[in-house]
């Protein structure tokens, strides 16, 4: 049997370039692999915990999906669908529900984390402005890889606690009701980047510093010369070592490529030139993309139909899946 390999995608904001290179690319890759199973999907269940607008969660859901497709996402290959699409995902979610202990959620870093900032503000209440869905936040992301029997599950570092929360949420249903759920494994890439934004930061949307994947060429142009860089004149020998621009173009460039522009930092290239060759560099990878990306988002009915024939695909897994397991909880008819 091959095994399956799910990653989400949360639908809160636009794709970013360290979006790209440190989960999109070798994602889409992994959508060509004939010899697993491919699973993606939009998490817009997972995106609502923090956002409460829904002009903005479908605008965002139709970038995020246009950006998959653009970028090559094989979903005849791959099943790439919607979360909110798969009735039996919040069903399981209320099962696994009354599986998890309170312990166990009281230890999840995003909830740990803030209730220490509450703590730090003075709040008179530590679970100030903390939602059931931050809460349960872990139990839902089981649900998610349990119901398609995920046994691979690409994460950064930091979410690691996640996955192997859902093994220990996995190994108590197991043990009570039968061994009906895969227990799944952190797929760990060290090779992957992680990039710096304009402010010299991690890329992050929630710090205001990403480069938008396909923004138009005077707008990408515009961001990347506001990326800082040190006070080092024209001639004088530079370190790529840390340096944000070199961080972006070595993810995109090629090991020949990257030698070359080291030694253009040892001869002093002025940080003018660097960033407009990033930018032409980066432009002409990115445009014929951003093309088919832009005819994707003026056409959200093409859209709307790769995510219906990966609901329909998902589904032919999860509603029979879905019936072994309420049958193991006892939901069965009566007579």
């Amino acid at each position: 049997m091959k095994e399956t390999i799910l990653t989400g995608i949360q639908t809160s904001g636009t794709p970013h370039l360290g979006n790209y290179v440190g989960a999109m690319r070798p994602a889409i890759e992994a959508s060509r692999r004939t010899d697993v199973r491919p699973f993606y999907f939009l998490a817009d269940y997972h995106s609502i915990i923090n956002s409460h607008d829904p002009a903005k969660l479908k605008h965002s859901s139709m970038e995020v999906a246009a950006t998959w497709l653009a970028m090559g996402l094989d979903t005849d290959n791959a099943t790439f669908y919607r979360q909110s699409d798969i009735p039996e995902i919040p069903e399981l979610n209320w099962i696994l529900s009354c599986m998890t202990a309170k312990g166990l959620m009281n230890r999840a870093h995003s909830y740990k984390a803030k209730v220490q900032a509450n703590e730090e503000n003075n709040a008179s209440d530590p679970d100030k402005g903390v939602t059931m869905g931050l809460y349960n936040y872990p139990i839902l992301m089981a649900a998610d890889i349990l119901m398609f029997k995920a046994h691979k599950i690409p994460v950064g570092k930091d979410q690691i606690q996640h996955i192997e929360m859902t093994r220990d949420i996995a190994s108590r249903f197991n043990h009570h009701y039968g061994e009906l759920f895969v227990l799944p494994e952190a797929l760990i890439d060290d090779s992957v980047s992680i990039l710096t934004g304009l402010d010299g930061r991690k890329m992050s949307k929630s710090y205001n510093n990403t480069i938008p994947l396909f923004l138009p060429e005077k707008k990408l142009r515009k961001l990347i010369m506001k990326i800082q860089t040190n006070s080092l004149e024209p001639g004088a020998p530079k370190d790529p070592k840390g340096c944000t621009l070199f961080e972006i173009f070595k993810a995109f460039g090629t090991e020949a490529e990257v030698a070359d522009l080291e030694k253009r930092y040892e001869a002093g290239i002025a940080w003018g030139e660097m960033k407009q060759f990033l930018f032409e560099y980066i432009n002409e990878i990115l445009s014929p993309f951003r093309a088919t990306y832009d005819e994707l988002m003026a056409n959200p009915g093409v859209i709307e139909a790769e995510l219906i024939k990966g609901r329909d695909r998902a589904r032919e897994f999860s509603v029979p899946f879905l019936h072994e397991i309420r049958k193991a909880v006892g939901f069965s008819p009566l007579g």
